[in-house]
């Protein structure tokens, strides 16, 4: 019986010389840090540094969540990477109606300046690159940062990290969505103006697959769909009268590293290598860094098992040695047990651990693409590739990615391959250990980490004073100039920065974008 790989591709038992007839290495590899970049965005990779180790963190307060980054920074962490709560998530404050009985529950609260200021208090922002994952709101915490930055002493021109950014994927895979696409991508635009002239080393997005595979999408599925949504970026930034290569290089993307090795690091590659040729060929793109394909990696939350948590240590140890024999830039490793509750700092500190022996303890940095020439690397990298591209020229006969979500296409696809490895699982032809296999006539008792019910009232009362502490004529004088720039053509963003250094909320100014923007309803939701 022949195997199959996650994306439903062949899986030979043994490949050899005719796996890759009439394969051309120049074409295919090139050097690393040349195009098509299969081999690696960089000449060098790991030999000259390592990966950056990126944990992502974020609970309850600003005060608890600042607490977490001075001991990850402690043990070695060299990025941050900012979980915020479904509230912030969704630009509710956190005394709306809506936010009740999730404030602080899977991410930090942030309200007001005043919370990012307790943020990042004592965490020098010249010295850290941190990463955000928002996105409908992602301009707001973008400009709160900056903010911060200046209170601080610290030029925009030194702040490095990314903001998510990325909302197709939201419509696609995951939700959190506020405005309409279209109000939504000129967000975006405007976003990546903003940096370019005021934050310049930002990157502007991180074009995510990682919460399609969450859902469910294959590997080729999660590169097709995130590749395509990045391509109808760069035609909005376009529109909007900006260069290619004034935007391009501030790109970056956001995947998942499965159990599955072998795919995942044929996934990478195959990734790059589509990204740079479209780049190059449709957007006419001269910057080198503008067809490079740089990305995050976070291990893959969906495979680790509430059951016999401890085994969840070596699943995300082969996840993150997938990720990184595959060229990531930088990498989280989730802590075996989330599948439970939030991470305690044990367990975020081993999962950081497990990052720093692979970078010290192994000889993975030793050389670049160590898989280059596989029989079966290569072979499976060409599969990956064949399957996405053929899943994206669907997207394009759609009208691009946003008609095709509004066909519901991307969305019915991964679905459909969810419902797939659900089935799979639950017949015992995918084996998930603990699970379905080698499971225990009882569990061992666990005491996760569990946030205090009374964070909510905590940041109501904050809200309150900062409401009964600041100027409201000049809150609402900022609002009304950015619910004007919204209802024109002029940047949101300037406009929002003021609002916010006034001390208007997150809830706020994302209310006064809804009353101009409206809110977007699913097309499935009537």
């Amino acid at each position: 019986m022949v195997r199959e790989s996650e994306s439903g591709l062949p899986v030979d038992p043994v490949y050899g010389p005719s796996a890759l007839a009439g394969w051309d290495p120049a074409e295919r590899l090139g050097d690393p840090g040349s195009y098509p970049f299969t081999r690696g965005v960089y000449p060098t990779m790991y030999t000259g540094r390592p990966w950056t180790m990126r944990q992502y963190a974020g609970f309850g307060t600003a005060t608890e969540s600042n607490a977490r980054y001075r001991q990850l920074i402690a043990h070695g962490t060299t990025g941050l990477s900012v979980a915020f709560d479904l509230p912030t998530q969704m630009g509710h404050d956190s005394d709306a109606p809506l936010a009740h009985g999730e404030v602080g529950k899977v991410g930090v609260a942030i309200d007001s300046i005043d919370d990012m200021r307790v943020l990042f208090d004592g965490i020098p922002l010249d010295k850290v690159s941190t990463s955000m994952t928002i996105n409908a709101p992602a301009a707001v915490l973008l400009l709160l940062y900056q903010l911060v930055a200046e209170e601080q002493g610290v030029a925009a021109d030194r702040l490095t990290g990314t903001v998510q950014n990325d909302i197709l994927k939201e419509y696609i895979a995951r939700g959190t969505y506020i405005y309409p696409p279209k109000p939504s991508l000129r967000l975006v635009a405007d976003t990546f103006e903003y940096c370019r002239a005021e934050i310049p080393r930002w990157n502007t997005m991180s074009i995510s697959g990682y919460h399609m595979a969450e859902a469910g999408a294959s590997p080729a599925q999660e590169i097709a769909f995130t590749l395509a949504d990045g391509i109808e970026y760069v035609r909005t930034a376009v529109a909007a009268g900006m260069g290619v290569d004034e935007f391009a290089p501030r790109l970056s993307f956001f995947f998942v590293a499965r159990t599955t090795l072998l795919e995942e690091v044929a996934k990478f590659r195959a990734a790059r290598r589509i990204w740079a040729r479209v780049m190059r060929e449709e957007f006419g793109a001269r910057d080198p860094r503008s067809l490079m394909l740089r990305f995050h990696t976070q291990t893959a939350g969906v495979q680790l098992t509430a059951q016999q948590p401890e085994v969840n240590l070596v699943r995300v140890a082969v996840q993150a040695l997938a990720a990184v024999l595959g060229g990531t830039q930088s990498l989280h490793t989730n802590s075996f047990d989330e599948a439970i509750a939030l991470p305690t700092d044990r367990s975020a500190r081993l999962a950081l651990r497990t990052q720093q022996v692979l970078a010290h303890e192994t000889d993975v940095t030793a050389t670049v693409d160590p898989f280059a020439g596989s029989y079966a690397v290569e072979r499976m990298t060409d599969d990956v590739e064949g399957a996405a591209v053929a899943l994206m020229r669907k997207v394009e006969d759609l009208g691009g990615a946003v008609a095709a979500i509004e066909h519901g296409f991307q969305k019915a696809e991964i679905e459909r391959n969810a419902y797939r490895i659900a089935r799979e699982t639950d017949a015992g032809d995918r084996v998930v250990v603990g699970v379905n296999r080698f499971r225990l006539d009882e569990e061992e008792p666990y005491e996760p980490l569990r946030v205090d019910p009374a964070i909510e009232a905590q940041q109501v009362a904050r809200l309150a004073r900062l409401r009964a502490d600041r100027d409201g004529p000049a809150v609402d004088a900022a609002l009304a100039a950015l619910r004007k720039a919204a209802g024109g053509e002029d940047n949101v963003l300037p406009p929002m920065k003021e609002a916010l250094r006034a001390r208007a909320t997150v809830g706020e100014v994302c209310n006064a974008l809804r009353e101009v923007w409206g809110v977007y309803v699913p097309a499935d939701a009537f």
